[in-house]
């Protein structure tokens, strides 16, 4: 995809897979999100997650680590892609434990024409994660403002 016209609905790209490490895990929970069941081994496994598992918010920016990778290796110019105005329907399905392989992807599902800025539309994409086991943890509705042309 390098133009919103480019851009084929339907069409599933698998973004790549991360493994989530119980160091990577601490680290990031310390750092963004220090609850208990993301912190400490010990605390986990006596919540009701059973064991550590990753913040919502690092398995969120996982996702957007991979696209923007993906972004770059398909060499889309950076000023082909505007900002994100949002997104809808984040949704953390199951937890993701240390050692889980999550798989991430994304499925562009609607685009449309700016009325305002005939130049530029709205892509929406629906983008989610699959751990080892083919269960979705994460799923979400994203938007993006994409060059047209």
């Amino acid at each position: 995809m390098t133009t919103l016209d480019q851009v084929k609905l339907g069409q599933k790209r698998i973004l790549g897979s991360h493994l989530f490490t119980a160091d990577a895990i601490i680290t990031f929970a310390r750092a963004y999100d220090p609850q208990p069941f993301h912190v400490d081994e010990a605390a986990a496994k006596a919540s009701h997650f059973g064991g550590l598992c990753a913040s919502g918010w690092h398995t969120a920016a996982v996702w957007m680590r991979l696209m923007v990778d993906d972004i770059r290796a398909q060499g889309v110019p950076a000023t082909n892609l505007g900002p994100s105005p949002g997104f809808q329907d984040m949704r953390w399905l199951k937890p993701v434990y240390a050692g889980d392989t999550i798989t991430y992807s994304t499925t562009p599902i609607e685009k449309r024409a700016l009325a305002s800025r005939p130049e530029w539309g709205l892509l929406s994409s629906l983008n989610a994660g699959v751990n080892q086991h083919g269960m979705e943890v994460f799923r979400f509705t994203g938007l993006v403002f994409v060059k047209r042309g």
